[in-house]
């Protein structure tokens, strides 16, 4: 599902024209990113939590020459899913296991 089909299908569902889902939709994933650039995270319940992680630094390798090469320390925008989101995902997709 791509941005323009969940603007759709949040149309279709509440009325609104595109446009504005549209404009709701931009600014929700604008202050989601502002909220991690500042350093918070967000939590929605029953959704998820968006974090930031620290990765330490570490030596990697180059796979082309095999040399080790140093990893800086750094941040990573993270997403973690609430147990009702897995539990609710996992209902849904119980017939893919069915099917294989």
């Amino acid at each position: 599902m791509t941005k323009a089909d969940l603007v759709k299908s949040i149309s279709e569902q509440t009325g609104i024209i595109r446009k504005d889902v549209a404009i709701v939709v931009d600014t929700f994933l604008e202050a989601v990113k502002d909220s991690m650039k500042e350093g918070n995270h967000i939590e929605i319940r029953g959704f998820g939590t968006f974090k930031l992680k620290v990765r330490k630094p570490r030596i990697g390798r180059n796979p082309k020459t095999s040399a080790k090469v140093p990893v800086p320390e750094r941040v990573l925008p993270t997403f973690k899913y609430s147990r009702a989101f897995k539990d609710e995902i996992a209902e849904g997709n119980q017939n893919m296991l069915t099917e294989k």
